[in-house]
């Protein structure tokens, strides 16, 4: 089977200082397979009547600029093969940039594999990245030969690990923030939810056969990475690992409702409301859901993660109705995990943890005695605060977290 063709994905928004070294990032890549790159560099059109605005007009006019000057006559040098094609799209010049309600990363991301598929075969990959990501020279090949050994796999989410800056304070953000997302993703691991993946939308790989058969990426203006998984997961478990890491940027960034970029502004401000460190206790009624689909196939059961789904779904015989539509066991599962799906289990998580809060510092010890009993750090204890942690502490914690998500994802 010949190796498939990849296009890798980037939009870009006000991205003059950080999209040159992603691109030599690509163009430094090793025994990569052939690839093009997709680039979209976009911005509402109505920023351009907007004076505190007009510099991200005016730095995208630049990147389009340092593009065209870069592709050569369509031409994109790299390193190691040559051919490669840079495609540029211009969603950021006066009169074609979005309009009304169809703008943020997800309308970019739409209009890339939109492009993307109109040329693509359905066993080639669409990486998608970001254009503040660092990717390692053996990128491409890894995640190519990841998905290739993995033919069922519709999709791959790449562990990611956000670099320090060196600046005291948005250095804490950033760990906090991602002892948040491993803290999230190691629980439903754990469980066995096929939703334990982290949804970022510069660490998925993706064939092209798969997107198209899921009608494509939601342009939500956020979140549009954590529905194009879901979407993925509902299609066919999607791959959560292979031996690579994605380094995306740990900067501030207000473009998009949530996320990382907004998490971080919020973080420096101390305010973490939005991402609490769910405690491993509040996962366990979905675990006991999960070990009771063999019963709930023949006949109702009780648990609060069920009882918690026919509210949302208002339906009494929500099962019910499930039963008398598959034909076995399995395809009970499957629709019940198109019910209980990512989004769900997020509601629920909320809802309980606002109902019984329990604090950061006092869920994440417990997290970590409840997975790693015997391999804490020796300064680390039930009584120790994150506020006074250093940022080498900190750094400590989410390294720990890191080894251990990327063995879970390994399983």
């Amino acid at each position: 089977m010949p190796a498939p063709h990849l296009f890798v994905a980037i939009p870009a928004m006000d991205e003059l200082e950080l999209l040159p070294l992603t691109l030599q990032d690509l163009r430094d890549q090793e025994s990569a397979p052939p690839f093009d790159v997709f680039i979209c560099v976009n911005q509402p059109d109505d920023y351009w009547q907007q004076p505190e605005k007009r510099a991200v007009c005016e730095r995208n006019m630049q990147t389009l600029d340092l593009l065209r000057s870069e592709t050569q006559d369509s031409k994109f040098t790299t390193q190691h093969q040559e051919g490669t094609e840079l495609h540029v799209l211009d969603h950021a010049s006066p009169g074609h940039g979005w309009q009304g309600r169809k703008r943020g990363v997800g309308w970019a991301r739409k209009t890339l594999f939109d492009n993307i598929l109109q040329q693509a075969k359905p066993d080639d990959l669409i990486v998608s990245l970001d254009a503040d990501t660092r990717v390692p020279p053996d990128y491409l090949q890894i995640v190519t030969a990841a998905m290739t050994s993995h033919p069922e796999w519709p999709a791959l989410s790449v562990p990611y690990y956000h670099p320090l800056t060196g600046e005291d304070t948005q250095d804490r953000a950033i760990l906090r923030y991602e002892l948040y997302m491993r803290n999230y993703a190691l629980n439903l691991l754990c469980i066995g939810s096929p939703y334990g993946f982290t949804a970022l939308g510069s660490a998925i790989v993706m064939r092209a056969g798969a997107l198209r058969k899921i009608g494509g990426i939601t342009p939500v203006q956020s979140g549009e990475d954590f529905y194009l998984l879901q979407k993925f997961c509902k299609m066919a478990p999607i791959g959560n690992y292979c031996d690579t890491t994605v380094f995306p940027s740990a900067r501030l960034s207000d473009r998009v409702n949530f996320g990382t970029g907004p998490a971080l502004i919020k973080g420096k401000r101390g305010d973490w409301e939005s991402y609490p460190i769910y405690h491993h206790s509040l996962f366990e009624s979905i675990a006991e859901t999960y070990q009771s689909l063999p019963k709930l196939y023949r006949e109702d059961v009780d648990t609060v993660f069920l009882v918690f789904l026919q509210e949302q779904f208002k339906e009494s015989n929500l099962w019910n109705t499930i039963r008398q539509n598959v034909t076995d066991f399995r395809h009970f599962v499957l629709a019940f995990h198109q019910k209980a799906d990512g989004l769900r289990i997020l509601q629920y998580l909320r809802q309980k943890h606002r109902d019984n809060p329990i604090e950061d510092d006092e869920a994440l010890y417990g997290n970590l005695r409840h997975w790693l009993p015997s391999s804490l750090p020796e300064w680390y204890s039930e009584n120790t605060r994150m506020e006074t942690l250093s940022v080498p502490q900190m750094n400590e914690i989410r390294d720990v977290l890191f080894n251990l998500e990327n063995e879970y994802r390994r399983k």
